[in-house]
């Protein structure tokens, strides 16, 4: 065989990989997706899971598994994701705990840096400051002006220990400089019902949980945690522009891939995961969360993820908080 007939053949062979290649990356997903959700379901991770997970599947005309995988602060689903193979073909919701379990944890099973792909912010949504009806306190200033005029005698509950409202009321003290007394709840419902009873005089809570004594007239909102307003409650101020300038906080959702995630790949998940996230109907339901849609590029998350860690450190040590 002469060297152009074998320099011929090499060639060709080369291009018809080449084109294999190119055909199988298009052709992802060829199978089933599985999507990890690191809480119970029913809850607002697990619903836009399901609703991110359904418009994906008629997307890519497959199936989108949606798998439960609760517990420890959603360490155990994270630690599945980071042992699943790096192919697209198993995903992970998560929420902003992720950022911030190295804080709360001595030692985790994966690096929450390195172990990940980050694909999609896909929404946030704020918490609330609330206090009940008739409360003495109508603005975010006189709650501050209270805590300072008898520090250590006013309290805020949260739904539990390092829970984004918990974290929320946090910020407030550290950024204020007050002397408050964090009351923990197993949830935010409860907290809300004491906070109604008289049994707590403030509450950081979450707008899902919060909307129906909200319209009930119930309990009043006196400021929003994020830098902008929401727009579920549109009237109601931020608590930056209120009196604490600077002050921004909430709850963020998004995708995560194992590490190593081919570009292809990513780059796919990342523009489909955007796109869908501005579709009418998941808006829709992101909206009743309380929450604005976004969809990131996988860089704005990425970014984001590291900021949400370096910010709470000295917070989280600040106030002593550990897992539960």
């Amino acid at each position: 065989m002469s060297a152009w007939i074998r320099t011929s053949l090499i060639a060709i062979a080369l291009m018809a990989f080449g084109a294999a290649g190119a055909f199988a990356q298009g052709a992802y997903p060829s199978r089933p997706v599985h999507i990890f959700v690191p809480y119970p379901p029913g809850g607002a991770v697990d619903i836009i899971g399901r609703t991110l997970g359904d418009e994906l599947s008629k997307r890519w005309g497959q199936p989108v598994v949606i798998e439960n995988r609760p517990g420890a602060g959603g360490i155990i689903a994270e630690e599945a994701l980071a042992q699943s193979p790096p192919d697209g073909y198993t995903l992970i919701v998560v929420a902003t705990g992720h950022a911030l379990n190295g804080h709360f944890y001595t030692k985790l099973p994966y690096d929450p840096f390195n172990d990940f792909t980050p694909i999609s912010l896909i929404g946030s949504s704020p918490n609330m400051l609330l206090v009940r009806a008739g409360s003495p306190f109508k603005s975010v200033g006189d709650v501050i002006a209270a805590a300072r005029a008898k520090p250590g005698q006013l309290a805020y509950g949260h739904a539990g220990n390092g829970t984004s409202p918990h974290l929320a009321g946090e910020l407030f003290k550290y950024m204020a400089h007050l002397d408050i007394t964090a009351v923990p709840y197993k949830g935010g419902a409860p907290a809300l019902a004491d906070l109604i009873g008289g049994h707590i005089p403030l509450t950081f809570n979450n707008i899902p949980e919060s909307m129906g004594q909200i319209q009930a007239g119930a309990v009043h909102p006196l400021g929003v945690t994020t830098a902008a307003r929401s727009p579920v409650l549109p009237d109601v101020p931020t608590i930056a522009e209120a009196a604490l300038p600077g002050y921004d906080t909430g709850v963020w959702w998004g995708f995560l891939a194992p590490a190593g995630l081919p570009a292809d790949v990513k780059q796919k998940l990342a523009n489909d995961c955007a796109e869908v996230a501005q579709l009418s109907a998941v808006r829709q339901k992101l909206l009743q969360l309380g929450a604005t849609p976004i969809g990131s590029s996988p860089e704005v998350f990425a970014k984001l993820i590291r900021d949400e860690y370096e910010k709470w450190g000295p917070i989280i040590k600040a106030a002593g908080i550990k897992a539960e």
